[in-house]
């Protein structure tokens, strides 16, 4: 990513809409789906900033790496424990069969060999492991906000299906989110597309428009993994080793 894209995720992780509502979302989905045991061992791959160590700390221990060196070392603060800088596809370093859920979110998209990287995480899980995957959907809807966030693509649900079923993956479950606010997402993309917008569109907006958003988004916590929307802005999936 872009420094100034890592600066405001530092400053917007905690009050951004989009952060505040993916983290309920995805911790409802991790609560119902992952059958996590108590003492649980956690990996997250790509961890940022680190503004989902709260949430994912619920389900278990936590280990945790970022190739940026800002942003890891503001992880490991939040952490409170060094975080790793092992690199995708191989993750040197990082043991085999160790973990019982590795999270990476919004991560894959940046990465090239994407088979190849989902392949050495397989590598880490323990028997009955899981990976919860999140990444953005549809190419369409490439923008400014993609090159800020050097996505190399935007996925499709065949897409990712594909390079999970390539790295010999079996999907659990699959699926769009971030849907209630599809059609005004979609709308401001191509909207600035066709105007040439070069900037990112990640900035807070005005309180109370702030928490309609979360508040509208945070409402498919209740759906996610149970129902299937026809669209959305991210994609999900959770896998297991076949």
């Amino acid at each position: 990513m872009e420094r100034e894209v890592f600066d405001r995720m530092a400053e917007q992780d905690q009050v951004h809409w989009w952060y505040v509502a993916r983290r309920k979302i995805l911790a409802d989905l991790i609560a119902r789906e992952a059958k996590l045991p108590e003492d649980a061992r956690i990996l997250e791959v790509g961890c940022g900033t680190g503004h989902n160590f709260a949430m994912l700390e619920r389900f278990g221990r936590l280990d945790a790496l970022e190739v940026d060196d800002a942003a890891r070392a503001l992880a490991t603060q939040r952490l409170g424990r060094p975080v790793g800088d092992a690199p995708l596809p191989d993750l040197p370093g990082v043991p085999d069969g160790a973990y019982d859920l590795v999270a990476l979110l919004d991560v894959l998209e940046h990465v090239d060999g994407r088979p190849e990287s989902l392949r050495s995480i397989a590598r880490k899980l323990k028997p009955n492991g899981r990976i919860l995957v999140t990444v953005p959907a549809y190419q369409w809807m490439w923008s400014a906000h993609d090159l800020a966030h050097h996505h190399k693509l935007r996925y499709s649900k065949k897409g990712l299906r594909r390079d999970a079923e390539a790295a010999g993956l079996k999907i659990e479950k699959i699926g769009y989110f971030n849907s209630l606010l599809f059609p005004l997402a979609a709308a401001v993309r191509l909207a600035g597309k066709a105007v040439g917008k070069s900037s990112s569109d990640d900035k807070v907006p005005a309180r109370p428009l702030n928490a309609l958003f979360q508040a509208i988004f945070a409402l498919e916590r209740h759906a996610i993994g149970r129902l299937s929307f026809p669209a959305g802005v991210s994609l999900f999936s959770l896998l297991s080793t076949r």
